[in-house]
């Protein structure tokens, strides 16, 4: 294994644009929650005539989906961070810059979807969703990776939001229905600092506020503990909704 200093100077030159995690490979590894997110909504987009990825990201997931659902159909993507990115990868899409206010009109789209959204806005989702249209979605759930917080932050309150019930509840004053919410916990390993100081460069509500120089002497101290047991464990929280507007 390289040393830390060297590490965390790799880690530190990555760059962060879209959402594409394989230089993760053979550093660390995360489970995936057994719902298989982005076949889900393949399978969705196959019986919508439109359809919108809220937060897209890079557009990674939105254009998997997209190739294994082949048809005719409006496709529209937002993103708030550099939309340019996902304008890129998502060939046929109209991709928006936007954040939780949508420039979109209502009752337009059969599928809303959302992998990881930063935050949900219910309220903007049930309005353009068309009558009986569906709002798939995998969300962060509470706590998540709370021991990597915890790494760098200390002793944390237990988590108070994105509770599956929280969310469902959400989803309803909303105006939607629940078809399903459910919750895994999923573990993750990381085996060098690198990809640690990375994963937190990158998933910035983890540790809000992250920098490298900041955080270099709790990182090392993660650092002395991959060392010894040849990895540091966490857990990801995960949540999936499905909801329907009213017809």
């Amino acid at each position: 294994m390289a040393d830390f200093d060297t590490l965390l100077e790799e880690a530190a030159a990555v760059p962060l644009e879209g959402w594409d995690f394989s230089w993760f490979d053979g550093r660390a590894t995360e489970e995936r929650p057994s719902w298989h997110y982005a076949d889900r909504v393949a399978r969705r987009l196959r019986d919508a005539g439109s359809a919108l990825d809220l937060q897209t990201g890079g557009g990674e997931v939105f254009a998997y989906a997209i190739g294994r659902a082949p048809g005719e159909r409006m496709l529209v993507a937002t993103e708030a961070w550099q939309p340019e990115v996902a304008a890129r990868r998502l060939d046929g899409v109209r991709v928006v810059e936007a954040d939780d206010n949508l420039p979109l009109r209502d009752a337009t789209f059969d599928l809303v979807v959302s992998r990881h959204p930063v935050s949900t806005p219910w309220a903007e989702i049930a309005r353009v969703l068309r009558p009986g249209g569906t709002f798939l979605s995998q969300q962060i759930g509470a706590g998540s990776n709370r021991e990597l917080s915890e790494a760098m932050l200390g002793p944390l309150p237990p988590p108070a939001r994105n509770h599956p019930e929280q969310i469902a509840a959400a989803a309803e004053a909303a105006g939607l229905e629940i078809l399903e919410v459910r919750g895994e916990r999923l573990r993750a390993e990381f085996f060098d600092i690198g990809a640690v100081a990375y994963f937190l460069r990158k998933v910035i509500w983890t540790v809000p506020g992250f920098t490298i120089e900041k955080y270099r002497d709790r990182l090392r101290a993660v650092h002395e503990e991959i060392t010894v047991k040849g990895m540091f464990v966490s857990h990801a929280t995960r949540v999936l909704v499905e909801a329907r507007r009213w017809p």
